[in-house]
């Protein structure tokens, strides 16, 4: 493109102006050991760990998942086969909403967008020749979280696993639900609730858990600009570790597992910034305002996905680019786990051939780029730094106004989150529409015809399938157990019981998900949003 034809106009994808260059004056004032420190040392802007990936790498974890549990078992062990290092689910729509498969809201659904999971039988087949003790998996499920998490401890139980052994993570944030997915079962409080038992159950039996993965991707996905993702993510944060202090837990006991999810976007400079400032402003909340002593609850863990919303139908073998250079900004950032998305993933769930690749994009980066040999290696750009302060600046403005309105539930009844990313969202679409914002293969560099690539088609008849299953399942069980397992799970939910151990007797007796959510709808109640114009 000749300069002619950039125009006078320069700014990040977030909308933010950007100079021609930046200079010592751009961080004036900025004290080192203060504001930045090395890696591995408090306030953890250029990383957690002094060795960052010398010592380790990233772990690499493709999110995959569709059809039946049989198909996605062997989804599985090609990724495992191909150097995959970590694994993790992606659950279809009637199983993020909490419904079996044979629930009328799910018929055309089921295993469409990911897997179908009804049942503990379902989890065992799932992992089915894959030692959970020997790998951590990482659960994208949210309303339902508890209840999945159940039947994966049930899982590794049967395969002799103690609890303590088990790894992994599910995203369990349901505030971001209310801001951003919209993919709720239960009101806001009794969701809470629900929350502040895993993270009493886990600290205690499941240690290496990752209770909940504080999800700012499904938030940049709807919409929002890089400061909006991090501070909105950072202030459901906040609002789950006041939620566990209120519950009665220290601080220490729970704040070191919980872990964060950004999204990697195009704006490469912004989005390794964006990391930077994250690490700094958990770490400073949590020593200074939570009055957290473990250095653990201090440092910011995240893994990362590229941006799905980055990924285009038209030339789609263009997604590969972008997904390369989503993946390096990550790097650079400093993440501990990645997704890297696969290029035909705006027109359907991803075929093997692009998963590979996308896998493989993962690897040139680890094994031939060199920049996983330097820990923060832009650590020092006056640009880096410079946008690392502004965001932290910016997002704790965020902070106040939040706190202005009530805090993050009362945010969320006044709609302001929504209304946030909402404005955010219709100014980048204006961009595009209006050609200011340019899109190769879109509304620049376009084709005439696009060429057809190979997709992935679910076979309808898996539905069916999945379907005799779950009856084949409630007519050889217990129904005396089911009933006892749910009758106690409702009396716990109208008491103060902790609901964990209670959902786990459920999973045993062979309940399904549909089953045990419904019992705490009973007692709880279902979540209705109001709209926002």
């Amino acid at each position: 493109m000749t300069e002619e034809g950039r125009g006078a106009r320069f700014t990040t994808i977030s909308g933010r102006p950007l100079k021609a260059f930046y200079a010592p004056a751009d961080v004036e004032g900025q004290d080192y050991r203060q504001d930045i420190g090395d890696p591995g040392e408090y306030p953890f802007t250029r990383g957690i760990r002094r060795d960052l990936y010398r010592g380790r790498l990233w772990t690499m974890r493709q999110f995959a998942g569709y059809g039946t549990a049989e198909e996605t078992n062997r989804r599985y062990r090609f990724l495992l086969e191909q150097g995959q290092t970590g694994l993790s689910v992606a659950f279809d729509m009637p199983t993020i909403m909490g419904y079996d498969s044979d629930h009328p809201m799910a018929l055309g659904e089921v295993g469409r967008c990911g897997v179908a999971i009804d049942s503990l039988r379902d989890m065992e087949t799932l992992f089915e020749g894959i030692p959970l003790r020997d790998i951590t998996t990482s659960m994208t499920i949210n309303g339902p979280a508890a209840v999945l998490l159940a039947f994966y401890l049930c899982v590794g139980e049967r395969q002799g696993a103690r609890r303590s052994e088990l790894g992994g993570t599910i995203q369990n944030d349901i505030l971001k639900e209310y801001i951003a997915q919209k993919s709720w079962i239960f009101p806001p409080r009794p969701s809470m609730r629900i929350i502040t038992d895993i993270l009493a159950f886990c600290s205690r039996e499941v240690p290496r858990w990752n209770t909940i993965s504080i999800s700012g991707y499904h938030i940049r996905e709807a919409g929002s600009t890089a400061v909006q993702e991090l501070a909105f993510t950072l202030a459901d944060g906040f609002a789950y570790v006041e939620a566990g202090i209120a519950a009665g837990l220290d601080v220490d006991e729970f704040a070191p597992r919980l872990s964060f999810f950004f999204n990697a976007h195009m704006d490469f400079l912004e989005e390794i910034a964006k990391y930077r400032a994250a690490r700094r402003i958990w770490a400073r909340h949590m020593r200074e305002r939570y009055g957290a002593r473990d250095p653990r609850s201090w440092t910011l863990r995240f893994h990362t996905q590229t941006a799905g919303c980055s990924l285009t139908a038209q030339q789609p073998e263009n997604n590969i680019v972008r997904t390369a250079f989503e993946a390096l900004a990550a790097v650079l950032g400093g993440t501990q786990s990645l997704h890297t998305n696969s290029m035909d993933e705006s027109l359907a769930l991803p075929t093997e051939k692009a998963v590979e690749i996308a896998l493989r994009t993962q690897q040139i980066i680890a094994c031939e780029t060199g920049v996983a040999n330097i820990v923060d290696p832009l650590g020092g750009s006056y640009c880096i730094e410079h946008l690392t302060d502004l965001m932290e600046r910016e997002a704790e403005d965020y902070f106040r106004r939040i706190e202005e309105l009530g805090g993050v539930l009362a945010a969320i009844e006044q709609g302001f989150f929504q209304r946030e990313i909402a404005d955010a969202a219709y100014r980048y679409q204006m961009e595009v529409e209006r050609g200011d914002r340019i899109i190769v293969g879109v509304n620049r560099y376009v084709r005439d015809e696009e060429p057809g690539i190979e997709i992935l088609k679910v076979d309808p008849a898996l539905e069916k399938k999945q379907v005799e299953r779950l009856a084949a399942l409630r007519s050889e069980r217990s129904a005396a157990a089911v009933e006892e397992a749910l009758f106690r799970l409702k009396e716990g939910a109208r008491g103060d019981s902790n609901l964990m151990p209670l959902i786990i007797e459920c999973a045993r007796a062979y309940a399904t998900e549909g089953e045990i959510i419904e019992a705490l709808r009973e007692v709880f109640g279902s979540y209705r949003e109001v709209p926002v114009y």
